[in-house]
């Protein structure tokens, strides 16, 4: 199963360091049957997609956190890795396309590393500071939201995620 790993630019050094991916909580997104169910049309690709934008707005929510710490150094984008694992279990207590996974994800099932470029760091940083709002449905919070989302996240292959991760 392709999963969805929420994450910031901190967990990317640390899976570098480590050789494996530790996903917070172990919450993951991907194309469950209850996410299939909430979309009326869609290709799997399209669905794909779908639940890797729930991992993006989740890498928010970390940003959030990491920002509320004082962590300024972290980058302000948006960090989603794609996985192959079938190591999870559904969560239908939480978003539609909510997975957890049971344990650190090894490098080699890391199929691609998604993150935002530097242009979306002052929409990702205003979107992350906001999160929590758009969550109750403030429409100001969720424009702002909508601004960082109109950056489309970028593509790397595993082999770059050290020099990704030198880089950032």
């Amino acid at each position: 199963m392709r999963i969805y790993l929420p994450a910031t630019w901190p967990m990317l050094a640390r899976t570098v360091s480590t050789g494996s991916f530790e996903p917070l909580g172990g919450t993951a997104f991907a194309l469950t049957p209850k996410l299939r169910e909430s979309y009326v049309a869609g290709d799997d690709e399209e669905l794909e997609y779908a639940a890797m934008n729930e991992a993006a707005r989740a890498s928010l929510r970390l940003l959030a956190v990491e920002f509320g710490l004082g962590e300024d150094a972290t980058p302000a984008r948006r960090v989603v890795v794609a996985a192959d694992t079938d190591d999870v279990a559904l969560r239908p207590d939480l978003d539609d396309g909510a997975v957890r996974v049971t344990g650190p994800v090894p490098v080699a099932k890391i199929a691609a590393v998604h993150v935002d470029l530097p242009e979306a760091e002052y929409a990702v940083r205003e979107a992350a500071a906001v999160v929590d709002k758009a969550d109750l449905g403030d429409l100001d919070a969720e424009f702002l939201i909508g601004e960082a989302e109109d950056h489309e996240l970028a593509w790397y292959a595993p082999s770059e995620l050290p020099f990704l991760v030198e880089l950032g």
